[in-house]
């Protein structure tokens, strides 16, 4: 091997490992005197009973992980709508699903009766999220949250926000931070809740005084209902179907976003025929359009299409939930015809 051929090799090799060593911010391994986490750790000593010593003991402790980065920037999201749909849309989370149904059916009815979501959403819910509780997560929840505090610039000032809920949520809980899991992004328990989230909408369904989504089916089922509710989910209603478009001018109504917009009575105007006649036409919708292996087909998403993204900013994920869930509703009722 020549000079220049070796020299070359270790220009490479001193490149690689630079940005090897990108995620790992304090050379001193003192992740507690990081720029970013310093405002939130004054925060916690200030506000939330924490002393300075038990946070730099836990943020010793804290390891961050680069595949955590790699996995969110390679977001399922991503996938065109006929991959992304075969994720969910299999016959065993759909038999999962009916199962899961079956054993909780009486608490998933009161829910019903208390927030006025379809058990079928619910159901469908924790079965895209977590595998009906089978795959809750298996990353630190702490870990994950400073990882992405400390390394994900895009995203840092959210993920630091998580991260001091999460903190103080296990100070008010008295559970040691260093014992909960979750997903690679800090979620939680069977339906995968953010820190902030697990504080604003999570409830004690069960009646045993705690508010646990880690352990009780319960309180996660009676929780996604009161998350959906609050943010407006209308009982009974629609939640999207499918359209026809002819010409160019819906793009424009697809530019306009997630958030119903559009009156149905004016969807025409874009190119968008509306066939279902049963619906009130005053009502607002949004346009998706989704990729298939053959073209691309159209949905009109009302509000509870809607309501549905709030849990995860995502068309895909919205009408994931909703196919899996009316394939769970079928499913179930064709068996109960059976018997």
């Amino acid at each position: 091997m020549n000079q220049l051929m070796l020299r070359t090799l270790f220009f490479a090799w001193l490149i690689l490992l630079t940005l090897g060593c990108a995620n790992t911010p304090m050379a001193d391994g003192k992740l507690y005197k990081h720029p970013r986490l310093k405002p939130i750790i004054k925060e916690l000593v200030d506000n939330h009973g924490y002393s300075l010593g038990e946070l730099k003991n836990i943020f010793d402790q804290v390891k961050t992980d680069k595949e955590i980065i790699a996995r969110m920037q390679r977001p399922a999201e991503a996938l065109p709508w006929h991959r992304y749909r075969n994720i969910f849309l299999k016959e065993d989370r759909i038999q999962m699903g009916v199962a899961f149904w079956q054993e909780h059916e009486a608490v998933l009815k009161r829910a019903e009766k208390e927030y006025g979501v379809a058990p079928e959403i619910i159901v469908s819910i924790i079965g895209v999220e977590t595998r009906y509780g089978s795959r809750t997560g298996g990353y630190r929840v702490v870990d994950a949250l400073t990882t992405l505090t400390v390394d994900y610039p895009k995203r840092s000032k959210f993920f630091g926000k998580e991260l001091r809920e999460f903190l103080a949520m296990m100070k008010r809980e008295k559970i040691d931070p260093l014992s909960m899991t979750g997903s690679y992004a800090g979620a939680i328990g069977w339906p995968q809740f953010m820190p902030s989230s697990y504080r604003a909408y999570a409830i004690d369904f069960d009646g045993d005084g705690k508010r646990d989504l880690v352990h009780s089916v319960d309180d996660a089922i009676g929780s996604v209902a009161n998350y959906f509710k609050r943010h407006g989910w209308e009982t009974g209603k629609s939640v999207t179907m499918q359209v026809k478009v002819k010409g160019k001018k819906y793009r424009h109504f697809v530019q306009k976003g997630l958030k119903p917009k559009v009156a149905l009575r004016d969807a025409g105007q874009f190119g968008v025929a509306i066939t279902n006649m049963d619906l009130e036409l005053d009502q607002k919708g949004a346009l998706i359009k989704l990729e298939q292996q053959d073209g691309h087909e159209f949905w009109i998403g009302l509000n509870n299409f809607y309501v549905i993204t709030r849990y995860n900013h995502s068309a895909l994920y919205a009408m994931a939930v909703f196919q899996l869930a009316e394939e769970i509703r079928k499913s179930r009722g064709s068996m109960a015809n059976i018997n």
